[in-house]
């Protein structure tokens, strides 16, 4: 059991969520609020995306980013920085027998382009999502190739920002240990995504699984999402790990009850206390990751 808990809050994610809570952040000003709200209710990290603020939509708008850390920065509050470099790998096949007309959710760059944001902003962590995934029930796929992979790794190592690797399947987990194998990777935190559809599955059998194949002596934490938020950020502080909450996994406090981040948090505060264990502040979360503060 880890009686050391560091909680990541992931404040807003990609998907169409807005339409579905009004209390899902939008606006850069929206964002760096929900990240004050989670910092004060006891995150340790939090992880950012960015949405267009007229549609709503995910966005790569660097200048969104530049807004979402300035506000963040200037904030009474301290809180590590994460910042997702998994946008620009969505690809929409095209329907039925006419693949090639990729759909309007297409997304495609390449892996030096989905880091822009991270190199004019540097973060103290970003995210690099380990591999391409079947994402939901109809033609999206995640696309991460192994080529794209050791690129992006290579540039997230020169910037000096601490890499997060996303695993959402057992074979995201062995290429992330063979690029840390081939020196393309120090030290990277690890992170366990679990009940995406397609991906791992948001169960005891299978998280056990991925920490046992976890390299010696990482930090690394696991989510799930929906309704196994809760049962999944308690069975990684037993297995020895650390906690994701967050609208970017999960809407609802309760059944039907609408959630703020700032509530999430304060749930998964309690679940750890009850177990036993205590949140990290940022400055212990910075010490444990070994971050350097920007």
């Amino acid at each position: 059991m880890n009686h050391d808990v560091i909680i990541t809050c992931a404040l807003t994610g990609a998907g169409d969520t807005a339409s579905k809570s009004h209390l899902v952040p939008v606006t850069p000003q929206q964002i760096a609020a929900a990240a004050v709200e989670a910092a004060k209710a006891g995150a340790t990290v939090v992880h950012c995306h960015v949405r267009d603020p007229q549609t709503g939509r995910f966005s790569r708008d660097v200048a969104l980013y530049r807004e979402v850390m300035e506000r963040i920065r200037e904030a009474d509050v301290d809180i590590i920085v994460n910042l997702t470099a998994g946008m620009g790998g969505d690809l929409e096949i095209g329907p039925a027998e006419n693949p090639m007309a990729f759909g309007p959710g297409t997304d495609l760059v390449g892996p030096l382009e989905r880091l822009a944001h991270v190199e004019a902003l540097l973060p103290e962590i970003c995210t690099l999502d380990c591999g391409t995934l079947n994402f939901g029930d109809g033609n999206s796929i995640y696309v991460s190739t192994p080529a794209q992979l050791r690129a992006g790794a290579k540039r997230i190592t020169e910037l000096g920002v601490k890499a997060e690797l996303e695993i959402f399947d057992t074979g995201h987990l062995w290429f992330a240990k063979q690029m840390m194998k081939e020196g393309l990777l120090h030290d990277p935190l690890f992170q366990l995504c679990l009940g995406i559809p397609w991906g791992a599955p948001a169960d005891t059998t299978t998280m056990k699984a991925m920490v046992d194949n976890l390299p010696a002596n990482v930090t690394w934490a696991g989510f799930g999402i929906g309704r196994m938020q809760m049962p999944m950020a308690a069975q990684a502080v037993l297995l020895g790990g650390n906690v994701r909450v967050g609208l970017e996994d999960n809407l609802y406090l309760d059944r039907g009850v609408l959630a703020s981040n700032g509530q999430l948090v304060e749930r998964a505060v309690e679940i750890i206390s009850r177990l036993g264990a205590r949140v990290l502040t940022p400055a212990e979360g910075r010490e444990k990751m070994n971050l350097k503060r920007r």
